[in-house]
């Protein structure tokens, strides 16, 4: 492994504290703008954050938790339903205001899996269940490069001060984050300055039978060094791994034959308006225009399932 790929990737379980499986904040040299939090609880198991100050979205990876949200305007507890996998379509998830702090509880007979994105930030919006029916669902790319993009964290879908927020899945041997693109300059109305997590899992294709192991499940992640700065990260991603993107173009993401890839984005970063402006690596931008031609991969979208 490169240097960069021990700063600015993590293995499953490498960042793990108090009681969480993951955590990425400020505490990370080199990161400023976005947070993220993993954990898998037991049925009735409770994790607290205590602190206000920054925002908050709850997303259920996998299985039913309540929130408790203590905050200036209100104290209230707010069910997720969750879903049975991140390759179920859509969870129900959750923004908390910037004043309150939050209890997960997985309910239920089942464990469940939680990610918690968020941002620092003295702005205050108001918490806000948001249903998986509310979900904008995209499919983006063509052919090779088709996936699905869950948008319940953008700025045209929820109200929100710093934090852009989405996951997206891409079915087994397909390319995503493809083309390689940057945001680490501010060029108005072209580019905007953003870091970036990438939480990511993987699982065998649906129907794979029982001899498959689902650990072996893996796709690829690239980041590579732009003006903004030098960076080299290539490495065989599963379940629970984190990349860290302060700069630099990154993608592809590939998920390999036989197993999809999901993958969570937090971005934000310093610049006044909150937009997600990219710039394609000039060399690979090329491969957009025969999107429309191929078309979408007939195993989009993906089926929605209960928990």
């Amino acid at each position: 492994m490169s240097n960069d790929e021990g700063r600015w990737f993590r293995r499953r379980g490498e960042l793990s504290r108090d009681g969480w499986e993951s955590v990425v904040d400020a505490t990370l040299p080199g990161w400023s703008h976005t947070g993220l939090r993993v954990a898998q609880l037991a049925p009735g198991e409770t994790l607290a954050l205590g602190e206000a100050g920054e925002e908050r979205l709850v997303v259920p990876l996998f299985g039913a938790i309540d929130v408790m949200v203590d905050g200036a305007e209100t104290r209230e507890v707010l069910s997720l339903e969750g879903r049975a996998s991140v390759f179920s379509g859509p969870s129900d998830v959750l923004y908390v205001s910037s004043t309150a702090t939050i209890e997960i509880t997985a309910t239920g007979d089942s464990s469940a899996r939680v990610a918690v994105a968020s941002s620092p930030t003295t702005d205050v919006f108001p918490t806000r269940r948001i249903a998986a029916s509310e979900t904008p669902v995209e499919l983006r790319g063509g052919g090779a490069a088709s996936r699905q993009v869950h948008n319940f964290g953008t700025p045209d879908a929820l109200d929100a001060a710093r934090f852009i927020v989405c996951e997206v899945v891409t079915p087994a041997g397909n390319w995503s984050s493809y083309p390689p693109h940057k945001h680490d300059e501010h060029v108005e109305g072209t580019e905007s300055r953003l870091e970036e997590i990438y939480y990511f899992e993987a699982a065998p294709v649906s129907g794979s039978g029982p001899d498959v192991d689902p650990d072996a499940a893996f796709g690829v992640f690239s980041t590579y060094s732009s003006p903004a700065g030098d960076i080299d990260i290539n490495a065989m991603v599963h379940t629970g791994d984190i990349a860290l993107v302060p700069f630099g173009y990154h993608g592809p993401a590939v998920a390999a034959p036989g197993y999809d890839l999901y993958y969570l984005n937090v971005m934000a970063g310093p610049d006044p308006e909150r937009a997600w402006r990219i710039t394609d690596d000039p060399r690979h931008a090329w491969v957009r225009n025969d999107w429309a031609e191929q078309g979408m991969d007939p195993r989009l979208p993906y089926p929605t399932e209960g928990t």
